[in-house]
């Protein structure tokens, strides 16, 4: 599918169009990460929902915990699209198709676009159920050629050579720093804990090796996730605002990997041997974290979105 002219986007705007009405066009975009979709279940009043598959350019997001759709209507009073599920260059989808709706967004009309997903905390001050602000991102796959921006650019959308070093908004993040902060519920009640930090960009699906790890903190990369980077740096070059946070689903428990030379050494030197314990990261575990704080995260955009 050509995806390196206006026309696609376009047939995608145009589709969206003519199942929404016209009050219900967004000013807002909100992508839901793992496990944390179910903010579309706050939608005030009418909404609207096209699938994925229903348009034009569109793929389907193969992920468990990712509804595969588009939600329509009015949030804390203001218009906004919610994506439930997003696509993934580790599903084996071309940066172009994963970065696709956000440029749809754009030709809709958005302003700012909300990103949320769920990563492990490689800050070891963190624990899991934090949310951390995106103040800034490492992005592996960009630095060596996996980057949306790779080919023709569509004048339409953007700069050839878009600034990223701002890309997510100080103004944003001030908005939701005091929609934390003004919310006693979340902080007293819920202890829900606000962190901003970086974040690292990862293709995945894998977890991170031990070494990969140490080195991503070694970087100041507070948290480590397979999304968002791209989106946001197309959402950048588009010129909307851009607000990103991450769910903390598991904190990385990483050291070195045990060597065989000390262990088959003591063996044999009848010395006792402890069992080696590798730590395991998996998606049900991350999906189940989403679910303990997917409430709280619910309760805190639509608080953000009300100060927007």
């Amino acid at each position: 599918m050509e995806l390196n002219s206006i026309e696609i986007y376009q047939q995608a705007a145009d589709y969206i169009r003519s199942k929404i009405p016209k009050e219900a066009v967004p000013s807002i975009a909100i992508i839901c990460g793992s496990g944390l979709g179910g903010l579309a279940d706050t939608i005030e009043g009418e909404r609207v929902t096209i699938r994925y598959e229903e348009i034009p350019g569109f793929v389907k997001s193969t992920v468990e915990g990712h509804a595969g759709q588009l939600v329509f209507g009015a949030l804390s009073g203001k218009r906004v699209v919610i994506m439930q599920g997003r696509f993934h260059s580790y599903e084996g989808f071309h940066q172009k198709h994963v970065v696709l709706p956000v440029r749809v967004f754009k030709l809709l009309g958005v302003e700012t676009l909300i990103v949320t997903n769920a990563a492990g905390g490689l800050n070891q001050e963190f624990n899991v159920g934090d949310v951390m602000l995106l103040n800034d991102h490492v992005s592996l796959p960009g630095l060596v050629g996996v980057n949306p921006l790779v080919g023709r650019n569509i004048d339409e959308f953007g700069a050839r050579f878009p600034a990223v070093n701002d890309v997510y908004s100080l103004e944003l993040r001030k908005v939701a720093v005091r929609a934390w902060l003004d919310n006693p519920y979340l902080v007293n009640e819920r202890k829900l804990v606000l962190r901003e930090g970086t974040y690292a960009w990862i293709v995945g699906p894998c977890y991170e090796t031990d070494a990969e790890c140490r080195m991503l903190n070694k970087m100041e990369c507070d948290v480590v996730g397979m999304s968002t980077v791209p989106e946001a740096v197309i959402a950048k070059q588009c010129g909307m605002k851009v607000l990103a946070f991450s769910l903390v689903t598991d904190i990385v428990k990483y050291g070195y990997p045990a060597r065989a030379l000390d262990i088959v050494r003591d063996e044999r030197a009848g010395k006792e041997v402890a069992k080696v314990k590798v730590a395991e990261t998996t998606h049900e575990e991350v999906l189940a974290a989403a679910a303990a704080r997917a409430l709280d995260l619910q309760i805190l955009v639509k608080d953000i979105v009300a100060n927007i």
